[in-house]
C-alpha cells in the first residue's frame, strides 16, 4: 500500500463481535484504527496482546482495569471524553463502558486476533 486513500468511517463495514459493541476498522500496513460504539454495560475480560494500544474516548466514559487479575499492582483507570489511555504491548487489561461511549482504538501493529481487538480484515 503506497498510496494515500480517503476513508469514510460511516461507509466501512460494521461488525458486532460481542453484545453491546459495534465496530468499524481501518487497517494500514503498520497500524489499525477501530471506531467503536459501546453501549453502557459492555465489558471485556482481562486479556493482553502484542500490540501497543491507544484508546481515545470521544464520548462517554470507560473504566479500564490494568494488570493481571488478582495482581497486587492491578489498578483501575477511568477515561472520559477527550482523554486517552496508552497501553504498552503485553499489558493485561479489561474494561467496561460506564456510559454509552464512542472510542477510537489505535493498534500497532494491526491486530491479528479474533474477538474484541480484531480480527484483521482490511
Amino acid at each position: 500500500m503506497n498510496q494515500a486513500r480517503k476513508v469514510v468511517i460511516a461507509e466501512l463495514p460494521e461488525d458486532r463481535p460481542m453484545a453491546l459493541i459495534a465496530r468499524r476498522r481501518i487497517v494500514g500496513e503498520k497500524m489499525m484504527v477501530s471506531h467503536i460504539v459501546l453501549q453502557k454495560g459492555f465489558s471485556v475480560g482481562t486479556h493482553a496482546h502484542e500490540n501497543e494500544q491507544i484508546s481515545i474516548v470521544q464520548s462517554g466514559r470507560f473504566r479500564f482495569r490494568v494488570g493481571a487479575d488478582g495482581a497486587p499492582d492491578r489498578r483501575t483507570i477511568e477515561v472520559g471524553a477527550g482523554e486517552a489511555l496508552v497501553l504498552p504491548a503485553n499489558v493485561p487489561h479489561s474494561g467496561e463502558a460506564l456510559e454509552d461511549s464512542v472510542i477510537l482504538d489505535l493498534f500497532s501493529p494491526p491486530s491479528e486476533r479474533t474477538g474484541v481487538d480484531s480480527p484483521r480484515d482490511g
